[in-house]
């Protein structure tokens, strides 16, 4: 890769194959090839299969066939995360070494109804606060539990991880820019703590979407990320994590998201339209851009 490629504005359009994609992808996978485009820049497709139990090879197909359909074109190879487990570990034992991580056993349930009982409180996806059960365990009843065998989840510790991030920034205020509808930056203040002592590392799998995001960016050259405004909050959450990593600052474009006729947006889970659905009946790559707002 020259000096010039690396310079050059690099935008992506990372799916998760778990399900087909729908009248909501298109627009984002548009949106992301279409400034690409006009920016002369790249446009890459990234495969965020992290969660084995649910990606599916034929998703994958059927993904990489749906997005040929549309006219789009990529860069090769395509960046699978399956296969970056091992870079996700490191970075994670990083964050663990300098004491911002630690581990909790606690199950779901166990977690929903602590955070009841203590009035937490709901982080931006409206999921209760993480009520610090096992937050302050000593390093015996750490390793005890430990060696159950038990499966645990690793969590940030906010409090350490901003200060941490202060001394990076030397008390300059964590900040991302967003690109509004017309293209113009903004400096928008990121409030990571809002999520609480966020899963930085799943019991499943050893990274969450938050690390994986930053570090496969970062390693991609990504200088532009566009997608819905359902991950709008996630940003200041991945700002810190990036700060904390030593990773460069991407530009943010956070477009607007397809809805049903109830107000709710478009998913895989709740049975929504997909492209190959709407292919088999006729819809052509232009209906699609018309749909989408292209």
């Amino acid at each position: 890769m020259d000096c010039e490629r690396d310079m050059s504005p690099t935008f992506r359009f990372a799916p998760s194959p778990n399900g087909e994609l729908h009248l909501g992808h298109a627009v984002s996978a548009l949106t992301g090839f279409e400034m690409a485009q006009a920016a002369g820049g790249r446009f890459l497709v990234r495969i965020e299969d992290i969660d084995a139990a649910r990606a599916r090879d034929s998703y994958t197909a059927q993904i990489l066939d749906d997005l040929a359909w549309l006219g789009l074109t990529w860069e090769t190879p395509v960046m699978h995360q399956s296969q970056r487990f091992d870079v996700y570990t490191a970075a994670a034992e990083d964050l663990q070494d300098r004491g911002l991580l630690y581990p909790c056993w606690a199950t779901r349930t166990e977690i929903a109804d602590a955070a009841a009982r203590a009035d937490c409180g709901t982080d931006p996806d409206g999921a209760p606060l993480y009520p610090g059960l096992h937050k302050h365990l000593s390093d015996t009843e750490r390793a005890a539990r430990g060696a159950t065998g038990e499966p645990f989840a690793l969590r940030l510790d906010m409090e350490r991880a901003m200060e941490a991030a202060s001394e990076v920034l030397r008390g300059a205020p964590l900040t991302f820019t967003e690109l509004d509808e017309h293209g113009r930056p903004q400096t928008i203040a990121a409030e990571p703590a809002r999520w609480g002592d966020a899963v930085i590392v799943r019991k499943e799998v050893p990274a969450s979407y938050n690390l994986a995001v930053v570090i496969d960016d970062a390693d991609q050259r990504v200088t532009h990320v566009t997608r819905g405004r359902d991950l709008y909050e996630a940003t200041a959450l991945q700002r810190l994590l990036q700060v904390l990593l030593g990773l460069p600052e991407p530009v943010y474009h956070h477009h607007r998201l397809i809805l049903d006729t109830d107000g709710r947006k478009l998913s895989k889970s709740a049975g929504d339209t997909s492209l190959r659905h709407l292919r088999e009946r006729g819809t052509t790559p232009q209906d699609i851009r018309l749909l989408a707002g292209f």
